[in-house]
């Protein structure tokens, strides 16, 4: 038993059983115990591996076309140039090298950083010096904000609920046997899904993601009052629909209740509900993550970073351009979605919006 299980069997003993949003929280959030709080889950000794970690060329790609999308706005300085979720700073520092030529962008770039994890901000410290921390999304200035988030929105709660002909039942977390294990309310109408009844059928299952859809609203008033661009990129669809919360350890999907607070869990996006929260901002519909690579020209910059290349580190580096772009890969499961003030232009290789209900 993990020191956070035993936590999470007498609260729920004592207490009744946790949403799984609760459940989620305690495990990834706890200040003793929980996953982001106690490791740097990155790379190949960790659980996960993101695309930054991958290959330059994603970072590169990424800050060239925000830098684009500064441009297109009338390049105010300065500007709030954000990441949420920072990892361990590889996706920034490579968008840094790559806008190092564009005119004026890194004078006018005041650089913050959203992140709770404490050993990933020592990580962070030392690849973005002089980059400013935050806890919260909350705590950044006012201003134009040119803002990226790469896996960042999959991490957050979500709750669970499952159509039933009398409302709709909350997938919650109880004890059986002692063991942490996932059951369901008693059904009852739930107000805030009362659009979802339209397009789910007895037994089905949505997702909601509260936290998800409050940054969301923060993201898109900010860049809806001042001007910017945000590009989210993660795994995720239009529109919730289906179970989708799993753990990763080790990179092999595990149990999410068997060792809670030593896996990663995880959930997809729901791209729609993020667009809905953003408004007045405009959005993007989700590319998929190959086809936006692609369309920025992932394939020239990998062709003129292999001239240089040989034997080993040239089949690592072909492989990680497949990796990130081939349907099979990351390239269709991730997507790309943007939001930008309603009337500018979009950042470049998204696709139009789809439309809002």
């Amino acid at each position: 038993m993990t020191p956070l299980q035993d936590i999470l069997t007498r609260q729920i003993s004592r207490t009744g059983p946790l949403s799984l949003a609760e459940y989620m929280g305690l495990c990834l959030s706890h200040p003793e115990h929980g996953y982001y709080t106690t490791r740097d889950p990155l790379g190949v000794a960790g659980d996960f591996t993101t695309a930054p970690e991958i290959s330059q060329m994603f970072g590169e790609l990424l800050g060239l076309a925000l830098a684009q999308s500064w441009l297109d706005q009338g390049a105010p300085s300065p500007f709030i140039l954000a990441e949420l979720g920072p990892g361990r700073g590889t996706l920034m520092a490579d968008m840094l090298r790559a806008t190092a030529r564009v005119p004026g962008f890194q004078d006018a770039a005041r650089l913050h950083l959203v992140e709770t994890s404490p050993a990933l901000r020592r990580e962070q410290a030392q690849r973005l010096p002089g980059a400013s921390f935050h806890a919260s999304l909350s705590d950044l200035p006012e201003g134009p904000l040119w803002l990226v988030a790469n896996e960042f929105f999959d991490a957050l709660p979500i709750r669970q609920f499952r159509r039933h002909a009398n409302g709709w039942q909350e997938r919650v977390v109880g004890l059986k046997d002692d063991r942490l294990t996932l059951g369901l309310t008693d059904p009852a109408p739930v107000e805030a899904l009362d659009h979802r009844l339209d397009t789910t059928t007895e037994g089905q299952i949505v997702e909601t993601c509260a936290s998800a859809q409050a940054l969301a609203q923060d993201v898109g008033r900010r860049i809806a009052d001042h001007g910017g661009a945000a590009l989210i990129v993660d795994y995720g669809g239009w529109r919730s629909i289906g179970d989708t919360f799993q753990a990763l350890q080790k990179h092999t999907s595990v149990d999410p209740f068997k060792t809670p607070g030593q896996a990663d869990l995880t959930a997809h996006v729901d791209f729609e509900a993020l667009a809905h929260a953003a408004m007045p901002a405009a959005h993007t519909s989700p590319t998929p993550q190959g086809v936006f690579l692609e369309r920025l020209g992932i394939t020239a910059r990998a062709q003129a970073l292999a001239r240089g290349l040989k034997g080993d580190a040239l089949e690592s580096h072909i492989a990680a351009h497949r990796r990130l772009t081939h349907p099979d890969e990351m390239g269709s499961l991730f997507k790309v979605m943007a939001l930008h003030p309603e009337g500018t232009p979009a950042p470049p290789a998204l696709d139009p919006p789809f439309p809002l209900p």
